[in-house]
């Protein structure tokens, strides 16, 4: 049988209609979704109907499949003559782990596509009211992992060039090396009153934003679980007056909608336009009477 193309997709960082729009036609054309645990699972809406779902994600250091078993599932399931669709969250090629899941497909022959995602990196920022360039406060950004690969035997970050180089620097996957992210930043030159901000669920209505420098972020933001992203640079200062989606009215606001799933599509995104979480428990069901003799 030949196989079928897998699509890397890039999910986005949180919030459904940051889904690009050949994302969701892929979505809709596959046989087969493999998801991440980031991944909003509104997205799995678009799947046909038969479609087959499977969930791949890793939580906490706790992988429902290693990175080895998911790439054979994707060579599996290509090779059954089926349409992948490979859901990652934020961007695939940006601290995603979709070079290595190409590269598995290559070493197979079976074709791919890569679509790129909005990538965490620019939209968490933006939703927290903080641009990453500004002509007042920088000419150089860079992107950098918070966690990585333990196998590599030692750090291979430029910490002296991060630190006294680049202006604003963005660090994925790092709530948990916060204290030794901000370590490495001071020793090697960045002055100890940089604005920093720790920004977790970004794009969603779950959305925290803890802001303060590099000599006091620990203590603020001792709390802070994955997933986060970190700015760092003066640009977050800015967030004082840009700040719009955590001001929405209806911001993390929780609220329980009891009518029929059929009647609630255009009230439930009213809601969350405004920036509420929606949960829908319907307790009313409309059905047509045994008989209509009461009516005649």
């Amino acid at each position: 049988m030949k196989s079928k193309k897998v699509y890397l997709i890039g999910a986005g960082p949180g919030d459904p209609g940051l889904l690009t729009l050949k994302g969701k036609r892929c979505i809709e054309e596959a046989n087969v979704i493999i998801y991440d645990h980031l991944v909003n699972k509104k997205l799995l809406e678009f799947a046909k109907d038969g479609a087959e779902i499977i969930y791949v994600g890793k939580v906490g250091g706790k992988h429902t499949k290693s990175q080895e078993e998911i790439n054979l599932l994707l060579v599996t399931k290509a090779k059954e003559g089926k349409i992948v669709a490979r859901l990652k969250g934020g961007d695939p090629f940006i601290f995603g782990r979709g070079g290595e899941e190409a590269f598995e497909l290559v070493s197979h022959k079976i074709p791919f596509e890569v679509i790129p995602g909005i990538t965490a990196a620019t939209s968490v920022p933006a939703y927290a009211g903080i641009p990453l360039t500004h002509r007042d406060f920088n000419s150089s950004i860079a992107l950098i992992t918070g966690h990585e690969d333990p196998s590599k035997g030692g750090s291979k970050i430029e910490w002296k060039g991060l630190s006294t180089c680049i202006e604003n620097l963005i660090f994925f996957m790092g709530a948990k090396n916060l204290t030794n992210i901000v370590k490495k930043l001071i020793e090697n030159g960045r002055k100890p009153d940089t604005p920093i901000a720790v920004i977790r669920w970004g794009t969603t209505p779950l959305q925290e934003t803890i802001v303060g420098r590099l000599n006091d972020i620990t203590e603020k933001a001792k709390n802070v679980r994955p997933p986060a992203i970190i700015v760092v640079g003066g640009v977050v200062a800015l967030r004082e007056k840009l700040n719009w989606f955590e001001k929405k009215p209806l911001f993390g606001k929780r609220i329980l909608i009891t009518r029929p799933r059929g009647q609630t599509k255009s009230f439930v995104e009213l809601l969350e336009n405004e920036g509420a979480i929606i949960m829908q428990m319907p307790t009313i069901e409309t059905v047509p009477p045994d008989s209509w003799d009461a009516l005649d």
